[in-house]
């Protein structure tokens, strides 16, 4: 077994769909990113890339590379994964965190799980809490999103 911790955050902007988990959340702001920036989806995926010990989602995704601009991140995560299975690895748990003063995420948390297992994630694998921040930091004045994400990896 292999565990991998990962951490994700992103601007809130104007002008960009607020993608978080794989959904579309309603609301007046997304996240700026090379890709869709979907914050949780970035540290799910840079939790894998850890337990792997294969580098960091910077690395697979270089934000240089204009073929990830505005890319799914579900897509990314999906090309994550058959690395992973490449190496021999499946995903056994994923404990997941996001933190957003606004909008509220609770609501989407099964559609977001549902997302998950869409990309490949195997079914009843994956937690994802949603908090606040209590006001406090960029989360909790409302300026991005945060996420983080520990992936426990087991042998094929």
């Amino acid at each position: 077994m292999r565990i991998g911790i990962g951490y994700d955050s992103h601007r809130l902007v104007e002008g960009r769909r607020l993608i978080i988990g794989g959904v579309d959340i309603p609301f007046e702001k997304g996240l700026l990113g090379h890709s869709d920036g979907d914050v949780l989806c970035h540290a799910v995926i840079d939790a894998i890339i850890g337990a792997l010990g294969a580098g960091d989602i910077g690395k697979h995704f270089p934000d240089t590379e204009e073929r990830w601009k505005d890319a799914s991140s579900m897509l990314l995560l999906r090309h994550i994964l058959g690395l992973a299975r490449s190496e021999g690895y499946e995903v056994a748990w994923i404990d997941s965190i996001v933190i957003a003063e606004r909008p509220k995420l609770s609501p989407h948390i099964e559609s977001m799980k549902s997302a998950f297992e869409g990309a490949g994630i195997p079914p009843g694998t994956i937690s994802i809490k949603a908090k606040t921040n209590e006001l406090m930091g960029f989360t909790g004045r409302g300026e991005g999103i945060a996420a983080q994400s520990v992936c426990l990896l087991k042998k094929k």
